[in-house]
Formats: C-alpha cells, structure tokens, sequence
C-alpha cells in the first residue's frame, strides 16, 4: 500500500523536475539578492530583522505559487489525458492516488523552500555577516501551510478545473488567515475549535524575535496534521463518486 503511494509521489517529484519547477526558486532568489542590499536603515540591528520579514515573505510567496501551479493542474490534466484511467487500472485505490500525489507535491515544495532558504541564509549572511539559521524555523512553517493548501487544493481538483482550484485555494488561504481577526474579539484570536491559518503565520519571532519554541512547532504539526488528513478524506469522498 506504502510502495503504490511513493510511486505515485515519485512521480509527482520527477514531473515537477521535467516542468523545470526550479527556475521559481532561482527567479525569486534573483530578486532576494537585488532588493536585500536597498532594505531601509532604521537604526543598528534592525536592518536584519527587515531583511528576514523580506526573506520569509518572499519566500511564502515562492511556496505559494508552486503549490498552487502543481496542486490545481494535477489530477485535471492527468484526467484530461486519460492516463489516470491507467492508474487507477493497476490495482490503485482512489484515495492512494490522491494521498501519493498529495505525498509528491509536499515533496516538491519541501525542495524548492529548503533551497530558497539556503540561498536566503547565503545572501543574509554576505550582506549583513549575520548568521540566519534561524530562517529554517520560518521555512518549516511555510512548508506546512503548504502541505494544507496543497490538500485542500487536491480536494477541489476532485470535481473543478485549474481556474476554480486556484481562486478557491485563495479564497481559502485569505480566510484562513483573517478568520481571527473577523470573529476573533478584540485580541484577535479564533476560538480553539476554528481551525487557522495564522498558527504557520511565524514572521514576528522569526523576524523580530528569538523564534519559536518545541511546544509551538508540535501545535503547527498537529494544526497541519488535523487539517490536512480532513481535506484529504473529503477529497477521498468526492472523487469516489466522480465518475471517470
């Protein structure tokens, strides 16, 4: 059962590669580099803190749209070409084909962020001779924010096509992220039973502070657990009763 998803997540991994999906990590990381050096001087020891809210920025952004160029195009052009029919002919099931592209598509972007933040780490610590590891805390929340989006983006490709899995996961990642602030009270803050987006939201003690503690991350990876294996079961339930 394992040995049917990976295929099918290695699959996804060697698409991605064919689709040259790294030239987003070198156009972004081209931009980094140009516009670290202009950041705004707003007093000793501030400069850096400017440029690693920059760097996460734009780093979520490059996870974003490569999410959401293999997430949304996926299973519709693999439909469209009829090779899923010979898929799911193998002895599939429909759920490990969603769960192994689901598998891939962490795969592919846990790649492109761990090279984006290389580079970022790189260009920090020439501009500012500064030392970021640090910023591996912001990517490892980035790359599981992507890992919802990439499921929630899934479960829309079960029934609409590239346009409306994008505008849709959109849709989902501004509410996600603004659920607090619309019902939250005066702090701002959801109640518990409300899932949100803003738990992977770390730019303020990534950027400005000392990061993030052990108690923290385990919450993100149960909040990115959570999420994810409901978007994959409702996914799982609407492509059961597509008929292909």
């Amino acid at each position: 059962m394992m040995d049917t998803m990976l295929a099918i997540a290695t699959a996804v991994l060697t698409d991605a590669i064919r689709r040259k999906v790294v030239w987003v990590v070198v156009i972004f990381a081209a931009i980094l580099s140009f516009v670290a050096p202009s950041l705004p001087s707003y007093g000793a020891g501030v400069v850096g803190s400017v440029y690693r809210e920059v760097a996460i920025s734009l780093l979520f952004a490059a996870a974003l749209v490569v999410t959401l160029g293999l997430a949304s195009t996926r299973i519709p052009a693999e439909t469209e070409r009829r090779t899923v029919y010979n898929i799911l002919s193998r002895d599939v099931r429909r759920w490990q084909y969603l769960v192994g592209t689901w598998l891939g598509l962490c795969g592919v972007v846990g790649a492109v962020i761990a090279a984006f933040t290389v580079v970022a780490v790189a260009v920090g610590g020439i501009a500012y001779r500064e030392t970021m590891w640090i910023l591996f805390e912001a990517a490892f929340a980035v790359w599981l924010e992507m890992g919802v989006i990439a499921a929630i983006t899934i479960l829309l490709s079960a029934r609409f096509g590239p346009v409306t899995n994008v505008v849709g996961a959109l849709t989902f990642v501004f509410a996600g992220h603004s659920v607090g602030g619309l019902i939250g009270g005066v702090h701002g803050e959801p109640p518990w039973w409300l899932p949100s987006l803003d738990v992977f939201n770390v730019i303020a003690p990534v950027a400005h502070g000392s990061g993030y503690g052990i108690g923290y991350a385990a919450g993100m990876v149960g909040a990115f657990g959570a999420l994810s294996g409901l978007l994959l079961l409702g996914a799982t339930a609407l492509f059961e009763r597509r008929d292909l």
